[in-house]
């Protein structure tokens, strides 16, 4: 595994945010919001977001390789009758997948997420043929709890995509 550290935000990571970023193939399995092509601009905003929103209801952290932001990972607290559960969201600069970074981190993650925050469950709606992402979530100890057929529509093509959840008592 690649030696990484996972950090709060600083503004002086937007320059290599863009960098790590700005790469079609991590855009295509995320949300419309993470934008293509990635800019400095969309790096300071998304920068300042994350520090300016602090940690009541969310824990955003820097991947941190080599001294630079290679990454983003975030638990992001629910509201209404989802109060007790979180959404889990996380992208990693390609150059750096398949070392076990993104797994690692995504324990970290959860762990202090549920150290943290009142909640009993921790989600992730990677998309169906996202099997690198899949994974991450299975060896992290996330369970497929199903799959919604055609669920979401990205870049001109309908994906189906998978519910993963993580609860408090299967932290290990």
């Amino acid at each position: 595994m690649s030696s990484f550290t996972l950090r709060p935000w600083r503004q002086a990571d937007a320059a290599s945010v863009a960098a790590a970023a700005d790469n079609p193939n991590i855009a295509a399995n995320l949300r419309n919001a993470f934008p293509s092509p990635y800019t400095l601009a969309d790096a300071e905003w998304y920068v300042n977001d994350c520090i300016s929103k602090g940690e009541e209801r969310q824990l955003t952290r820097a991947i941190i390789i080599e001294g630079r932001a290679a990454g983003s990972i975030g638990v992001f607290v629910r509201n209404d009758v989802y109060e007790k559960s979180a959404e889990l969201g996380y992208w990693l600069a390609e150059k750096h997948w398949g070392r076990g970074v993104m797994t690692e981190a995504v324990r970290q993650v959860c762990q202090e997420a549920f150290g943290r925050f009142d909640i009993l469950r921790i989600f992730a709606e990677p998309f169906a043929d996202n099997l690198g992402s899949r994974r991450v979530l299975e060896k992290a100890g996330f369970t497929c709890e199903g799959t919604m057929r055609n669920g979401v529509y990205k870049n001109g093509r309908v994906h189906s995509y998978c519910m993963y959840a993580l609860l408090r008592e299967e932290l290990k």
